[in-house]
């Protein structure tokens, strides 16, 4: 069997289709990439965009899928929107890296008055709920682009900063170690070095990470029963009950990467299924948060959400929206 999986083109992203990649050749499945550029990484404006900013990074690649110029796609899940698209399903969700945020500096501390440099409303927004980093003892600037131009601008000295996902962090192999080096269920702690330019340092920060961070998604066409077969021996049930939970949030909210959510989910040791979420005022100054466990994903998603609701999650989440 020869499947082409589609991606796109960041090193990161690469990194992460070959992830899947490997795990098929260890399978008998061999596999090759279809890089591809994005509307998000031509620069697109997702306020432009029908598909809004999630669609930015995914759209052209699910098309590709569709029309089945490529038998996989690989995603970050927290990418996706909450809704499969037509004809596409999510055949396998391998496990789950980290799912944590960290806060990368260049020598272990962040100044007073520091800038963080971040492009994500959910990452500001609960910073700024955290003493530590609330103003003007820590200061924001807008910083886009991939994981390596963000360590490039913090080295230069643009920001003083960044917070960035582990898992991005990890399979770009920037963690010492490797992947293979760290345990998902082991936190980082303060001035861990990271080997990368500039002698940045992370530590994990106090936010609940975006639905689905640490997750990869492997889609295939509804009608493909080769290629589902092929993936679904890659897929981690415990991953995919967190993702389903977490996606579940998202739907229900209406919430996603564009607006202050976070959701994160896990299996514990006793079966059941925890999850957590938070939204936020994009100042930080209001927030609601919830949390549930039980056996099935969206029956612990509706807990949360009704939980979120009765503390005033929609009056924030409309006010993140403009509405009010």
């Amino acid at each position: 069997m020869h499947l082409r999986i589609g991606t796109r083109r960041s090193r990161l992203a690469l990194a992460q289709a070959e992830e899947v990649r490997a795990r098929l050749r260890e399978r008998g499945i061999e596999a090759e990439l279809v890089p591809m550029l994005t509307s998000g990484d031509r620069g697109a404006r997702a306020d432009l965009s029908k598909a809004g900013l999630k669609g930015l990074f995914v759209a052209e690649i699910v098309r590709a899928l569709q029309a089945g110029e490529v038998d996989l796609a690989v995603h970050s899940a927290k990418d996706l929107p909450s809704e499969d698209p037509e004809g596409v399903v999510v055949a396998a969700v391998p496990p789950r890296a980290p799912a944590f945020d960290v806060l990368v500096t260049r020598d272990g501390e962040l100044p007073e008055g520091g800038t963080i440099g971040t492009s994500s409303l959910r990452r500001r927004a609960l910073l700024r709920s955290a003493t530590p980093y609330r103003e003007p003892r820590a200061r924001f600037a807008d910083l886009r682009g991939n994981v390596d131009t963000r360590l490039r601008k913090l080295a230069d000295g643009e920001v003083d900063g960044l917070v960035l996902a582990a898992a991005g962090l990890l399979r770009l192999g920037l963690w010492p170690g490797g992947p293979a080096g760290v345990r998902p269920d082991v936190a980082i702690h303060a001035d861990i070095r990271l080997e990368a330019e500039g002698r940045p340092h992370a530590r994990r920060v106090p936010i609940v990470p975006a639905p689905g961070q640490g997750c990869l998604a492997v889609q295939a066409r509804a009608d493909d029963a080769r290629a589902r077969e092929a993936a679904a021996a890659l897929d981690d049930p415990a991953s995919r009950d967190a993702l389903a939970a977490e996606r579940a949030v998202v739907r229900a909210l209406g919430g996603g990467c564009a607006l202050p959510l976070g959701a994160n989910a896990r299996r514990e040791p006793d079966g059941r299924l925890f999850l957590e979420a938070i939204v936020a005022t994009p100042e930080g100054d209001r927030t609601a948060a919830a949390d549930a466990r039980g056996e099935e994903p969206g029956a612990v998603a509706a807990e949360v959400v009704a939980r979120l609701r009765e503390r005033g999650a929609g009056e924030i989440l409309a006010h993140a929206r403009g509405e009010g």
